[in-house]
């Protein structure tokens, strides 16, 4: 019989196939693949549980009620029209938006940015009678992108900030030096020619008849305050362990008692017609990724690239941010990135070189690698789950044809950016 370790290997690879091939029975994939691991005992309830991240689930789950009521305020539509009114063209409206959507992913977890930037996107593709695929892939990209670029960012920012001792002001200058977040930026500009060539054909130019009334400027305001604070949780809850997530839950209860207020709204109805197939799809792969992580397969890994690299500084530098590339396109990349930096650390020590060129190379890698695959992140995920909501489907190669030549232009530029300033 097969031992645990080799059960949830199993399992876990059986999941991520039949995502591929099943892409519209991914929740139920993911859920049946959690129940088999703990049948088999290859994770018990407990280790389940504590695998899931409910500090992002709660930011999901509260965050998609906020926009809900953000996007019945009619606001969303309202900033369509202006962005289109004030753009070159739809190109240009396009790119404008995925602007947006970086800029406030460098302050919030990425799962918010997107939920937040998605009702102006998809209102956006309405006015324009538009496929919104692409777009919103574009977001959530972005989103993943600029999510690295400050210490409140994202997770794997906030993993690397803890474990290297490092403050906000550190990702701009560290040790006085240009630090990840101008690393970050040069990704952004790279990819931003790839989008500009993605999206470069909608040269028409559409001005908007001014239509839209706005009927409650309120939902704007809480998720502006939402914004402010979430940003503010991240120097009180540095382990980004649970505040994130019960502000927004606050934020989206608040959300449904002015739905009920306000719009006279049902207060169930609201509950039910939240995307309940994201969220359990979100359980399940924490679960499965859970499950290869106390099971050592990470930790493997990362022992056998840490034989592997010897002397060579530049082959340890490159086998690690693409090797962290290659796996966080498929596997969570905060308990990838856990289990990279002490072997990061170590080598760093053996080769006698500054710890932050292997440190930050890891943290593109792992950052940017999500962007591959629609099952890569989590805001990959939740884009992918509004689409399905809106009666659009995203198999993997409608994602890729986004995200391979995106990521590929981001991770170089910042790949090389990182090495020049810190070899030495």
């Amino acid at each position: 019989m097969m031992d645990e370790k080799t059960i949830s290997l199993a399992i876990f690879i059986i999941a991520y196939i039949l995502f591929v091939l099943l892409p519209n029975r991914r929740s139920w994939v993911a859920i049946i693949a959690a129940s088999l691991l703990l049948l088999t005992n290859a994770l018990s309830l407990k280790e389940a549980f504590s695998a899931v991240n409910w500090n992002v689930m709660g930011i999901f789950v509260g965050t998609l009620v906020v926009a809900d009521i953000f996007m019945e305020s009619r606001v969303p539509a309202y900033l369509a029209e202006l962005i289109v009114d004030s753009s070159r063209n739809t190109a240009w409206a396009i790119l404008y938006i995925c602007a947006l959507t970086g800029f406030i992913s460098a302050f919030v977890e990425n799962v918010a940015t997107v939920l937040i930037v998605a009702p102006i996107a998809l209102s956006l593709a309405r006015k324009l009678k538009m496929n919104p695929m692409a777009l919103m892939i574009a977001i959530a990209v972005s989103s993943n992108l600029q999510g690295a670029a400050t210490l409140i960012g994202d997770p794997p920012s906030m993993l690397l900030g803890g474990f290297a001792k490092m403050n906000f002001m550190d990702f701009f200058f560290y040790q006085g030096r240009p630090s990840i977040f101008f690393a970050v930026e040069l990704g952004a500009l790279a990819s931003f020619v790839v989008l500009y060539f993605i999206f470069r054909k909608d040269t028409q130019k559409t001005r908007l008849v001014n239509v839209e009334k706005v009927r409650s400027w309120f939902p704007t305001f809480l998720l502006a305050g939402l914004i402010l604070a979430l940003a503010a949780s991240s120097f009180l809850d540095t382990g980004f362990s649970y505040l994130a997530g019960l502000i927004c839950m606050a934020a989206g209860v608040i959300a449904i008692f002015w739905k009920k207020l306000f719009l006279k709204g049902p207060f169930f109805r609201t509950l039910s017609t939240l995307d309940w197939d994201t969220t359990f799809f979100l359980v399940g792969v924490f679960i499965l990724v859970g499950s290869i992580t106390l099971a050592g397969w990470i930790d493997s890994l990362a022992g056998f690239l840490s034989g592997l690299v010897g002397q060579n500084i530049f082959l340890g530098y490159t086998l690690l941010v693409f090797t962290s590339v290659l796996f966080s396109a498929f596997v969570d990349n905060v308990p990838f990135l856990a289990a990279m930096l002490p072997v990061a650390i170590s080598m760093s020590k053996g080769l006698n070189i500054n710890p932050s060129l292997f440190l930050f190379g890891i943290l593109i890698g792992a950052s940017l690698g999500g962007n591959i695959t629609p099952v890569g992140a989590s805001a990959n995920i939740v884009a992918c789950g509004l689409l399905k909501k809106e009666g659009y489907r995203v198999s993997f190669r409608d994602f890729m044809k986004i995200g391979v030549p995106f990521t590929l232009a981001a991770v170089f530029a910042a790949y090389l950016f990182i090495w020049f300033i810190w070899k030495n």
